[in-house]
Formats: C-alpha cells, sequence, structure tokens
C-alpha cells in the first residue's frame, strides 16, 4: 500500500511506495532511506515535487497548507483553504466557486504565496468595472498592506500612466483590455506573469473584441486563473471561449465542432443540449475547484458586499447642482430634521436614475450601468433573487430592464393580496419564477421566500426596520443555505446610507454630515 506523510518542521514528505524508484527516476531530490527494516522515500515538500507527486496518484497538500502565512484579518475557510491549495498547484484552472464563497481573496492568497517563494511577480486582475475598487482594491487594502495596488481607471493615457506605476497588483475591467493602448501596454509587460479573469463567463463570445485582446494578453502567462460561479448562464456552448482561454488544448479549436459536442440541431436556427452536455463541459473546464455557497457551512450565515457603479455624466450633473443648492440651503439654516429625509430621497432619486421635479413629473436619468451592475449580480447569483427597490419611480424601469432576460414580477403598494399570493406562490416554487422587484416595505413582515438566498438593494432605503426585515425573507428560519445581501452605491450618500444601515446608527443628521464633508 502506498502512504504519505508530511513532516513540516523538516519540509519534507515522507512516503511508503510498493516501488520507491519510480519516485526517485522522476523526481531527481527524491532519496530513498531505511528506517526499521522498510524502505521509505524522502521528497521536499516544494510546489513542483507535490506537483510531481499528485500526478502519480498520490494526494499530498500543497506547502502553502503548512508554510504560508496567511495574510489578512482572519483565517480562511475550508472552501478557501482548498481552494487556495489548488490554485497553488495548477498554473492555469477553473474557480467555479459560488458567489459569496471568497474567490477574490483565496486568488490573492494563491498570488501572495507564490509571490513570497519567488514564483510570481507581479498579477493582473481583470474583473467588472463593479469590483475593481469595491472588492478586489478593498481586499488588498485590507489584508495584504504589503502589497501595493494600481487600480487602472480613466482615460487610455491615465491608465498607461498608473500601468507604469510599480505595483505588485494591477486591476483594470473587461472592457479596458480591448483599448489599443492598454493592450499594446499589457503586452509588453512581460513581468506580470499571472493573470487571474474575474466572472470569466463575461467572456463567452469569441467574437468580441475584448475576447481577442484578451487572448493575446494572456498568452504565455505563467498563471493564469478564471473565476466565475455561473460558467454556463445562457447554454453549455457558453464553455467554449472561456475554455479557448484557460485551457484551449481541452476543447476543438472551432466553435461548430464543440457546439456539435454539446447540442444538437432540431431545426433550422434551434438548438438543444444534448443528455451529456454538462459532463462534456466539467470535463473541459479543467483543472477545477467547485464550492457551493451551501456547502459551505463555516462561512458566516449570512454575508454583505457591495458593488459600487459611477455614475452616468446625467447623473453627475444633476447630483453635483442638488449638493450645490443642498449646500446653500443648510448656510441659510434651511434644513432641520423634519424635511431632512425629503432631500436626502432627492439625492436618491438622482443615484436609481429616476427622480421628480417641482411640478411632480417623473424625469429619467441615464443609469444603464446601474442596471448592467445588477444584472452581473443576478446572474453570478447560482439561485433565485429578491430585488428591492425602495423608490416607486424606480421599480418598473427595473423589472422592465431585467425582464428581458429573466422572470420576472413587481411588488408594491399596487398590487393587491390574490396578486402577491400568486407571484410569492410561483417564486416559492423550484424552477417557477426567478426574480421579484419589490418595495422593501411591502415585503418586510412575515414572509418566508427562502427559495432565494440573495438580495440585491438597488438603492438603500432610509428606514432600518425595513431594511432589517426585508433582509429577513431570506434570513429566517427554512433557509438551509448561507444568505447574501448585496449593496449597489454610486453615490456617497448611499455610502452612508448602508454604513448607518449595517451599524444600525441613526439617519439623523446624515445629510449634515454629508454637506459638512464638502463630500459629493
Amino acid at each position: 500500500m502506498n502512504k504519505a506523510l508530511i513532516v513540516p518542521h523538516k519540509r519534507k514528505i515522507l512516503l511508503r511506495d510498493s516501488h520507491p524508484t519510480r519516485i526517485t527516476t522522476v523526481i531527481p531530490s527524491s532519496k530513498i532511506i531505511e528506517y526499521k527494516g522498510k524502505e521509505l522515500v524522502v521528497v521536499p515538500h516544494e510546489l513542483d515535487e507535490t506537483r510531481v507527486l499528485n500526478n502519480m496518484g498520490y494526494d499530498i497538500a500543497s506547502p502553502v497548507s503548512h508554510y504560508y502565512k496567511w495574510s489578512g484579518q482572519y483565517t480562511p475557510f475550508h472552501a478557501q483553504l482548498v481552494t487556495v491549495d489548488k490554485m497553488t498547484l495548477n498554473d492555469r484552472m477553473f474557480i467555479l466557486n459560488d458567489l459569496g464563497t471568497g474567490k477574490s481573496i483565496s486568488t490573492l492568497w494563491s498570488f501572495d504565496y507564490l509571490r513570497s517563494i519567488g514564483l510570481a511577480k507581479r498579477l493582473l486582475i481583470v474583473t467588472p468595472l463593479s469590483t475593481m475598487e469595491r472588492v478586489w482594491a478593498d481586499e488588498i487594502f485590507r489584508h495584504f498592506p504589503h502589497l501595493e495596488a494600481s487600480v487602472l481607471y480613466g482615460t487610455a493615457k491615465r491608465r498607461v500612466a498608473q500601468l507604469e506605476y510599480p505595483a505588485d497588483v494591477y486591476i483594470i475591467n473587461h472592457d479596458g483590455v480591448k483599448v489599443p493602448e492598454i493592450r499594446d501596454a499589457l503586452l509588453k509587460r512581460k513581468d506580470i506573469d499571472a493573470v487571474a479573469i474575474d466572472e470569466l463567463a463575461s467572456f463567452r463570445n469569441a467574437s468580441t473584441g475584448r475576447w481577442k485582446a484578451l487572448r493575446k494578453i494572456v498568452e504565455g502567462k505563467k498563471y493564469l486563473w478564471g473565476l466565475t460561479g455561473t460558467p454556463i448562464p445562457n447554454r453549455p456552448t457558453d464553455a467554449w471561449a472561456q475554455c479557448r482561454l484557460i485551457a484551449p488544448h481541452r476543447v476543438p479549436p472551432y466553435f461548430g465542432m464543440f457546439r456539435e459536442m454539446v447540442e444538437r440541431k432540431v431545426s433550422q436556427f434551434k438548438w438543444v443540449a444534448r443528455d451529456n452536455a454538462l459532463q462534456t463541459v466539467q470535463e473541459a473546464m479543467q483543472p477545477s475547484v467547485l464550492f457551493r455557497r451551501d456547502e459551505c457551512v463555516d462561512l458566516p450565515p449570512t454575508m454583505y458586499e457591495h458593488r459600487y457603479v459611477e455614475m452616468s455624466a446625467e447623473q453627475k450633473k444633476a447630483y453635483k447642482q442638488m449638493i450645490t443648492q443642498l449646500v446653500a440651503e443648510s448656510k441659510a439654516g434651511q434644513i432641520m430634521a423634519v424635511n431632512e429625509a425629503v432631500k436626502v430621497q432627492k439625492l436618491l432619486q438622482i443615484s436609481s436614475g429616476t427622480a421628480y421635479d417641482q411640478e411632480g413629473n417623473c424625469v429619467q436619468f441615464d443609469c444603464a450601468d446601474r442596471i448592467a451592475v445588477l444584472k452581473e449580480v443576478i446572474e453570478e447569483s447560482a439561485g433565485k433573487v429578491i430585488v428591492f427597490v425602495p423608490l416607486l419611480g424606480s421599480l418598473d424601469m427595473v423589472a422592465k430592464a431585467l425582464g428581458d432576460t429573466w422572470p420576472v414580477e413587481v411588488v408594491h403598494g399596487g398590487v393587491g393580496k390574490n396578486e402577491r399570493d400568486r407571484i410569492f406562490g410561483e417564486f416559492q416554487r423550484p424552477g417557477g419564477l426567478h426574480v421579484i422587484v419589490a418595495h422593501p416595505k411591502c415585503m418586510s413582515h412575515g414572509l418566508t421566500l427562502v427559495e432565494a438566498n440573495t438580495i440585491i438593494w438597488f438603492i438603500p432605503t432610509n428606514d432600518h426596520e425595513t431594511y432589517v426585515q426585508a433582509n429577513g425573507r431570506i434570513v429566517r428560519p427554512g433557509q438551509k443555505r448561507n444568505t447574501l445581501i448585496f449593496h449597489i452605491e454610486g453615490s456617497e450618500v448611499e455610502r452612508k446610507m448602508y454604513k448607518r444601515l449595517q451599524s444600525k446608527s441613526s439617519m439623523q443628521n446624515l445629510l449634515l454630515d454629508l454637506i459638512k464633508e464638502g463630500l459629493e
């Protein structure tokens, strides 16, 4: 019987193998010793040796598990330990863990370890715009103070300059890689030897400019990791372009050939998935690691995440004008507790994309980026989703925008009891309604909607009780999975409101504090 024992203080692996010479033949650094009349093989517990042994059929943990001093404010969960173990043992792989399982910090731990032992130099993170600052840059700031990060954002000239900054980690958005000046600058950076593609499924179309640019950028990189919790959001063919980036040798070179493997043609324009399509995709997307959120028993029962979205030019202009007006009113002593909430609502209306003028007419602002971020999160979520929109003017706009992609129903004060019962029943039915867009005050008490384990706040509410009770629709008895609460934010007033909601602080004087700080 073949057995293995890791001796951490010696950084050695002791093996009892029925054919010890098969190990010493392929691992020159190993040697055979005799112990109590038996032959043992001693192998250095290093990455290369561990990879070889695993390829030979052993199950040896990566050296990271024993010798890395985990950077950050907390120790990794089980899913993160396994993920980092596999990422450090595989130069190219798919990280298919669910949303909310810590894929980002697992990636940073993996890079930090490889960098600490001299196997990696610099990391490029290609991610959605909404997660550049609020997820990746924040994770580095909080947990990796010894790493320098540079967020590549702004004009092409500015991003090229930011890329020239001597950082350890560079963060760029998905579409940023297709900008010719950025693409060419990245191609010249041979010292960037590790690339992490966050939300890899966004690159499921090989005909796009960003896919073509990214394929050139990642070619020849030493480490390449693709992160996505939903690798085939629409069809099994979604996997082909992703595999062509991460593991091109595992799929045919042409899309049509892969489509024939996973789908069959039933009419001139219609293809349906073959019975073995999922198995074919799983075999193609290897090596990989996959943890569902409800499998991660040591995760906190409820986690909170933020997604930042930049306001459109229209929104910025209106928001700035409103702040200027509020500053003038504050100086004149016209902002008091009795009217502060109303004025905060005006800022929220602008942030959400739907406001009202003095005559009560609805004014629409361009908020395409906020809708795009909302769609990103829904697509990333493994299950059903509740979207809370505390402003009536924005409810229908949000529902209409989502209805082109998912089955959606709207719940607000004008929806009668019978219709609500129908909607909630359909939502709780497995495989039924996928998204509910609701005003939180209409769903803040009594309801059990545990078929969903993700809530997205399109904008914040100004009432703490409503916030807690609305979140309680999925955080309640009967929920068997870990839950995730998302905050979408694009303005300083939203950031402050979410912070106060989570800390159970009063909203009183929020606007005055905002004005005093001179923040816009």
